[in-house]
């Protein structure tokens, strides 16, 4: 609900709980979805606040750079032809990530070489010359495929989902690779491929060598698994690139599903542990001169896209509604005032403290009403 909330710029604050119990038909709220909060019966000041905050747009113009001019790529997350040409109306540099199972879901059997070379061509279209990353199938847990998962499993998050049905069924990643290299070869953009749930270094090199037996020379992983963060040196060691997962890390990081409202205080991005997991990540792509993004909901929030900045990331993936705030709020501060900005939400005891000692120290999100 949230990333579709957010992909649609709906302002939306998920897991309030018993507040909504305290409000009546006709209650005037104000609901910031930003800061996460709800205001009950605001006065007309406030109001007027709100109206101001909202009728302002940012535009990015297609260059993501701190004030000192370090380059940060910023990127749209997609799922099909409609929203790669809206990212690429938006100015989005590239595509961090391209969401493959739209055209897998929602059926009995596993579509074919030739449909999903015609669903994956024309979001490879809208970005001629420039960086798709696309991520194989990410089937399991909340996404249950009938031909291709067990709906038997008692704990479908921690069974056998992403890379892990390659296993069960290798063939269905060898025809979606298949598909996806046919349709790079059709098209202009310059095409990455990564896998999801990737957790060691074997998965890693199994899944490098079958990318390169289909001609794609650019593999990745995704890291959502503290184990895959703990390791991204070895594991960068093989793969090309890493892409950070910040929703899966913070459940698996957190032990709390992502899924639970009651939990969702601690699958948090703001969490300082899952922050140290992306620092490690960090750290293991600077020891293999290995680029890593983030391309989790994380990346949409103006403030942790800095901290993100300062913890080495080199690319942030999000919905195209985010890419001018993000731009607008990389582009006030230094690398070095990003670096310490993530000094500080390391050293946080609470994903509240982090948060609150970021956003103090950016006054520009309150210039920005962000």
């Amino acid at each position: 609900t949230a990333i579709l909330a957010r992909g649609l710029g709906i302002p939306a604050v998920v897991a309030v709980g018993a507040v909504l119990h305290r409000l009546a038909d006709d209650d005037l709220v104000l609901v910031d979805g930003g800061e996460g909060t709800v205001y009950q019966d605001p006065d007309e000041e406030e109001v007027r606040q709100a109206e101001r905050a909202a009728a302002q747009v940012r535009t990015f113009d297609g260059a993501g750079r701190t004030a000192d001019g370090h380059e940060v790529q910023l990127l749209a997350n997609v799922g099909d032809a409609d929203g790669a040409r809206a990212a690429a109306e938006a100015g989005a540099q590239g595509v961090g990530l391209f969401r493959t199972e739209f055209c897998f879901l929602d059926r009995a059997e596993e579509p074919t070489v030739a449909e999903q070379v015609a669903a994956y061509r024309p979001v490879l279209a809208a970005f001629p010359g420039r960086k798709v990353v696309v991520r194989t199938l990410d089937a399991g847990a909340d996404k249950p495929l009938p031909f291709l998962t067990d709906v038997r499993e008692a704990n479908p998050a921690l069974g056998v989902r992403g890379l892990r049905t390659a296993r069960r069924d290798p063939a269905v990643l060898d025809h979606q690779l298949a598909a996806i290299a046919e349709a790079a070869r059709s098209e202009e953009a310059e095409v990455w491929v990564m896998a999801p749930m990737v957790a060691t270094v074997s998965e890693t090199e199994d899944f490098v060598e079958a990318c390169h037996r289909h001609g794609l020379g650019t593999a990745g992983v995704m890291v959502e698994v503290p184990a895959a963060a703990l390791m991204s040196g070895p594991i960068l060691a093989r793969a090309a690139f890493a892409s950070v997962g910040t929703n899966d890390l913070a459940q698996y990081a957190m032990a709390a599903d992502r899924m639970l409202g009651s939990l969702a205080e601690l699958t948090d991005p703001w969490q300082p542990s899952v922050l140290r997991l992306v620092e490690a990540t960090g750290r293991g792509g600077a020891q293999q001169d290995r680029p890593v993004g983030v391309c989790g909901e994380a990346a949409a929030d103006p403030a942790l896209a800095v901290v993100l900045a300062g913890l080495g990331v080199s690319s942030l993936s999000m919905t195209p509604r985010a890419l001018g705030d993000v731009a607008a709020v990389l582009r006030s501060v230094t690398l070095a005032e990003a670096q310490a900005l993530a000094g500080l939400a390391l050293s946080a005891e609470s994903a509240q403290d982090a948060r609150a000692q970021v956003r103090a120290g950016l006054p520009v999100l309150q210039e920005l009403a962000l």
